[in-house]
Parts: structure tokens; C-alpha cells; sequence
């Protein structure tokens, strides 16, 4: 591949310049960063409410909560959240001192390094327990994350009616079961 610096993302009516960055050997991704960005943010999540309508429904299916991981998909699923007029829960990446009855899951995403963990504090559990639930995040890549989710959410008896994301990175997850936006392309790196 021809050293390529940025790419770009018309999403929402917004345009955006997105850096190139190597994730290994073979493969370059684009580093879409959400937080901070109030007005793609707003708009993307609009977008996704107006889709999940369009697909389940003016209530969504029914939807009682947005579960999303942290971090950068927090503010995705709050606006989301304020649109539906319904509360979310922020799966956590460690246990953090405030937590009671953790429960946990091993996962594994394209930008991290290794295995990390979700964690969801026992008061959140209660309140997810039999639910209906719409999984939030920013971009899906391999599906690893979605897969930790519902791992992390099946003893609860969650009903997850939807998947929801910006960006579905092309080649990894296929996209069948998930509400998304765009495709995201990937830039295979060659060896030279």
C-alpha cells in the first residue's frame, strides 16, 4: 500500500480527516476518535435512533436500556440515551474500587494490545436483569467486543434487541445483526 497519511469520512452530513495508523504488521486502520466531537456525536446519534426506529419499531422494540463499553462510545450512547429517553450503563474496562458483585468477561479488540477485561458492577447487573437491552458502540471491527458484551450480558437474561454503531470496519464482523451507518475501510500494510 502507498504510504497514506489520513482518510476521509463524510458522515452525517460532516466531514472528517481520520489518521492512518498501523495496528500490526499487515494492517493500518483509521483511528476514529469520538469524544470531543459534540456535533458528530449529536448527529451520528440521531441517525442511529432514526434507524433502530425505522428497523424495530417507533419504541425500538421496546428498548429499557443502552449498554455501551467504555470509553470512547460514553458519549455516543448518552446522546443516544437522551433521544430514547432512556438511561444506558457504561461497561467498565477494570473493576474499579465502588464496585460490588463484579462480574467479568475476557475480550479482545483490534486496537488494544492483549486480552482485556469488561467489567459490570453487581448494582448494574440487577438493573440490566431481564431487560430489554440495545448494545451501543462507536466502531466494530472484528465483532470481539460485541461477542464479550453479550458473553458478559447472557447470564442476566438480557433481551438485546439491537447492535448499534457508527462504523462497521470493513472485512472483520459481518454486519448482518448490526444497526450502523457507514463501512469503514481497512488498509492492508505491505511488507516492503
Amino acid at each position: 500500500m502507498k504510504e497514506r497519511k489520513t482518510y476521509t469520512l463524510h458522515l452525517c452530513g460532516l466531514t472528517r480527516e481520520l489518521p492512518i495508523i498501523s495496528v500490526s504488521d499487515t494492517l493500518a486502520i483509521a483511528s476514529f476518535v469520538i469524544p470531543g466531537d459534540t456535533g458528530l456525536i449529536e448527529k451520528a446519534g440521531r441517525e442511529l435512533v432514526a434507524k433502530l426506529k425505522a428497523r424495530f419499531g417507533p419504541d425500538c422494540g421496546g428498548a429499557e436500556y443502552l449498554v455501551c463499553p467504555e470509553a470512547k462510545a460514553v458519549p455516543l450512547a448518552h446522546a443516544m440515551a437522551r433521544i430514547m429517553g432512556l438511561d444506558y450503563i457504561v461497561v467498565r474496562k477494570s473493576v474499579k474500587a465502588y464496585m460490588r458483585d463484579v462480574c467479568t468477561v475476557s475480550s479482545s479488540a483490534i486496537t488494544t494490545a492483549g486480552d482485556q477485561s469488561l467489567v459490570l458492577d453487581g448494582r448494574d447487573a440487577e438493573r440490566l436483569k431481564d431487560r430489554r437491552i440495545i448494545i451501543v458502540d462507536d466502531v466494530v471491527s472484528t465483532g470481539g467486543s460485541l461477542e464479550a458484551m453479550q458473553k458478559l450480558l447472557c447470564p442476566l437474561h438480557c433481551d438485546i434487541l439491537a447492535k448499534a454503531a457508527i462504523l462497521l470496519e470493513e472485512g472483520g464482523y459481518p454486519g448482518e445483526d448490526l444497526v450502523y451507518l457507514e463501512k469503514l475501510p481497512v488498509f492492508p500494510l505491505s511488507r516492503d
